[in-house]
């Protein structure tokens, strides 16, 4: 009696089947990981990340929003913490750019050195440093001797510049906000500021502060003026001076200050575009709408 073969022959043909859909299965794959990788390479995101000044820092959010709204394959990270911070942040290569309502210190430009990073100055906008007190409060101008009296300690009631007979509360920046080191420097120069003083961490919580209480008085940048505070009229020895829009540009106002972005030597890629952005039309919009001026 002959055999059937046709057994061994279906064996064989559901192997041969089984191994051409390996295959099939395996060029699958690597065609799905080769799609991958190009959309990804395709859909990479740029990214900075800027730290700093609480003052610089609804501009460059705002900024930053609008920046990335036009071109969405690109991060722009922000973030506040004083003025210090930033700087400190960009010495030890943390961040692409610092952010500071103040020029860096010697101190901060050597020890920069010492790490191998190169900070370039690029000066963004303008900005009214603005001394503040309660709407209730019948002041409403200052001098220079009157504000360092007031933040030295010489100065303790309100009836010693025409108020009120109320002990002053004074609200000020902490250390590390570049406002501080702006406003020490110049109302206060070497001498040290009294040592009752309430210190605090953002323009935002100062106004807090002065709406709360009548007898309080504190520095903000303009951009952080509303009427929930009263702006005093400042006196630097050449007449009071209203701090509005166009004293500050005029360069009449006398606290008017220039705002910095700090990068590690010239800016490239996205911090470069960016930059541009902000010194650009668009941007002093951004600039303008924010309360600040352009540079």
């Amino acid at each position: 009696m002959i055999k059937s073969h046709k057994p061994l022959i279906i064996i064989l043909i559901l192997l041969l089947a089984l191994f051409a859909a390996g295959c099939l299965n395996e060029n699958d794959n690597t065609q799905d990981e080769k799609t991958n990788e190009t959309v990804t390479e395709h859909t990479k995101v740029e990214k900075i990340n800027i730290e700093g000044s609480t003052t610089v820092f609804p501009l460059a959010q705002a900024a930053a929003e609008i920046y990335m709204e036009n071109h969405p394959e690109k991060s722009i990270n922000v973030i506040s913490g004083g003025s210090t911070t930033g700087i400190k942040a960009l010495i030890e290569g943390e961040v692409d750019i610092a952010m500071a309502s103040r020029k860096m210190k010697y101190s901060e430009k050597k020890a920069a050195e010492a790490n191998g990073i190169d900070p370039v100055e690029h000066v963004i906008a303008w900005d009214g440093l603005t001394v503040v007190v309660n709407p209730e409060n019948p002041v409403d101008q200052l001098t220079y001797e009157q504000i360092k009296g007031i933040y030295d300690g010489s100065i303790s009631n309100w009836a010693e510049v025409g108020g009120e007979d109320q002990k002053i509360i004074i609200q000020n920046r902490d250390p590390s906000s570049g406002t501080y080191g702006y406003f020490k420097d110049e109302i206060l120069g070497d001498v040290k500021f009294r040592p009752d003083l309430v210190s605090r961490d953002s323009n935002g919580a100062i106004v807090q502060a002065v709406t709360q209480e009548d007898a309080a008085i504190g520095y903000i940048g303009f951009a952080y003026l509303d009427d929930s505070v009263k702006a005093v009229d400042i006196d630097s020895g050449n007449g009071m001076v209203e701090p509005t829009s166009e004293n500050i540009l005029s360069g009449k106002y006398p606290l008017a200050r220039p705002l910095h972005f700090y990068t590690d030597g010239q800016p490239t890629g996205l911090a470069a575009d960016f930059i541009g952005f902000i010194l650009s039309e668009e941007g002093t919009i951004t600039i303008n709408d924010v309360g600040y001026f352009p540079a």
